[in-house]
């Protein structure tokens, strides 16, 4: 069982809290539990909340030596650094091998504990310019959704929060696994990383130009070979003006989101059925194996195979 804890400071969002504890901390009916989810405070009692409330705190800063994810759900106010011991807890528990996660400012308290340093990482955008002024040592990416490290792993606003929360559920145990959790919480199964926080406001004529009915027509039919005009031609618009929509909608173009879609479809295959990569391939639209492979390195830095195998003895 895999223990996720999230560190707590007063004056807590509890939105953000409720990001990680929706994904982690739920028993869901038909679903295996996973994981096990607890909060934690420098000093256990009572902690005030963004909302007007108090939350009852039982556990001190010694339930992250127990944790393999800790959270920071908001770290405010943010120009208030944590302190030694909160600083400490975080070093040792990253050192001994636990995955450093934050939500929306949580990226503060992380960028105090020096594990940032040297690499790339996102908050939300009001906040982009305050990070990267004050942690000159970390590169800021002020546009994506989260970052993913392996080790560490940083999103962007409190939405975005639950994003990654399900990217690491995927990462953990599989495309099919999440999209079960996500689909339990009426969720997408996924938005990429990349993703833009926030789309550009829409153009007079975009205003009733919805994407959603040429998605759905798109992903139930991802074994054909379809390509960008294929999409722009069934939503009766020219390429131009099909990428123009999905950065605005979106925050990626038409030929990366469908790409996106086939690899999704792909890994569903590999963790719930016994096809070979050359059918798999066929039904989710990249035509051989080869390339099958090929994709799938570039995305995921593994093999279909090595997916398979490490995907499907966890599945159930």
């Amino acid at each position: 069982m895999h223990r996720v804890v999230a560190l707590v400071h007063e004056p807590q969002s509890p939105f953000e809290l409720s990001c990680a504890a929706e994904v982690f901390g739920i028993e869901r009916s038909g679903l295996p539990t996973r994981y096990r989810f607890g909060v934690c405070a420098e000093h256990p009692g009572y902690v005030e909340t963004t909302a007007g409330y108090t939350m009852l705190v039982t556990e001190g800063l010694d339930a992250l030596e127990r944790a393999d994810t800790v959270i920071v759900p908001g770290w405010l106010p943010t120009d208030e650094p944590p302190t030694s011991a909160v600083i400490e807890a975080l070093r040792s528990a990253h050192s001994r091998g636990a995955r450093l996660v934050s939500i929306c400012s949580g990226v503060f308290a992380l960028a105090h504990a020096g594990v940032l340093d040297g690499r790339r990482a996102t908050t939300h955008w009001a906040r982009a310019d305050e990070l990267a002024e004050r942690f000159p040592a970390v590169s800021v990416d002020r546009d994506v959704l989260y970052v993913d490290h392996g080790d560490v792993a940083t999103s962007a606003g409190a939405g975005a929060g639950i994003d990654l929360c399900l990217h690491l559920v995927r990462t953990d145990h599989g495309a099919g696994y999440a999209a079960q959790v996500a689909r339990s919480m009426v969720m997408p199964p996924h938005r990429e990383g990349g993703q833009l926080q926030y789309a550009a406001p829409a153009h007079p004529t975009q205003i009733d130009g919805s994407l959603a009915p040429l998605l759905e027509w798109a992903t139930s039919r991802l074994d054909e070979p379809l390509t960008v005009d294929d999409l722009a031609t069934q939503a009766a618009v020219s390429p131009r003006t099909l990428a123009r929509r999905f950065t605005d909608q979106l925050g990626i173009g038409p030929g990366q989101w469908l790409l996106a879609q086939r690899i999704a479809l792909a890994r569903e295959l590999l963790e719930t059925s016994d096809l070979p990569v050359e059918s798999i391939a066929r039904r989710a639209g990249l035509s051989s194996a080869t390339n099958l492979r090929r994709r799938f390195l570039r995305a995921l830095g593994t093999t279909p195979g090595a997916y398979r195998r490490a995907f499907r003895t966890t599945a159930g």
